[in-house]
């Protein structure tokens, strides 16, 4: 699969979001932003068993890629962070406009692509993506501009499908227990209306290297017992034996 000759993937991914998504995702947005303590994921991970943010953030100017309804952002705001938050789909941010108002926190949320952020190179201590651009956006895109907009030494954290859980994904129904699609050439997901992106262990370290990132942890996620929730999608028995997410934690040379 060639990265740069498919481009669509932008507008199908705003459509998505804006016409089908945002109706039920919009929801959920209160019960996160809510929450004291930050809960990773599908299956909640909390911060204090994957300790996926940096021990000190007071001060730290940081970049949502793909925020939807900028809860992760919410969430470094209080702890005393700078974010600023971007995204594709208008409905989302307006829902994240809605409980700014509600919880009476501020800060930026921008209109437009994680692949190309409208800020100068050497602006961010940190990047952030949890299922944002880290799963709608081309990698070999987004990265590299993750790269541009970091300074040198700052973060780069973000959460994923695992490549085991998108190489047993079928096309509609749950999650198989063996594989459906061949790890070479995994890149791109054409699922329904949307596009999801997901490379390979392999792939993922030589492509955050070759944008200077030196790679300090991966942790693979196992769904708890007991479970906050099922998915029809992925079954809470399918992740508790195997890994459906899984969170990169990278630093920017220099």
């Amino acid at each position: 699969m060639t990265h740069d000759r498919l481009t669509d993937h932008v507008e199908r991914n705003r459509r998505f979001w804006d016409e089908e998504a945002a109706g039920w995702h919009g929801p959920l947005a209160r019960d996160h932003w809510e929450q004291t303590e930050p809960r990773w994921g599908l299956w909640a991970t909390p911060e204090s068993r994957v300790r996926v943010l940096p021990e000190e953030l007071s001060g730290t100017r940081v970049i949502e890629l793909g925020c939807g309804t900028a809860y992760v952002s919410a969430w470094l705001a209080r702890a005393g962070a700078e974010p600023v938050g971007i995204d594709l789909s208008q409905r989302q941010l307006a829902t994240a406009r809605a409980m700014q108002e509600e919880f009476g926190i501020d800060f930026p949320l921008v209109l437009g692509n994680a692949e190309n952020v409208p800020y100068e190179d050497d602006t961010f201590g940190l990047a952030i993506s949890e299922y944002g651009a880290s799963l709608w956006c081309d990698p070999y895109r987004w990265i590299p501009e993750a790269a541009r907009l970091l300074v040198p030494g700052g973060r780069l954290v973000f959460m994923r499908y695992s490549p085991l859980f998108a190489l047993c994904a079928q096309p509609e129904g749950p999650v198989s227990t063996r594989l459906v699609r061949e790890q070479f050439g995994l890149t791109r997901l054409g699922r329904g209306s949307h596009v999801e992106f997901v490379l390979p262990h392999g792939e993922m370290l030589r492509l955050l290297r070759s944008c200077g990132f030196v790679v300090e942890d991966l942790i693979e996620i196992q769904a708890p017992d007991p479970t906050p929730r099922d998915y029809d999608e992925i079954p809470v028995d399918w992740a508790r034996r195997w890994p459906s997410e899984e969170i990169w934690k990278a630093r920017l040379a220099g």
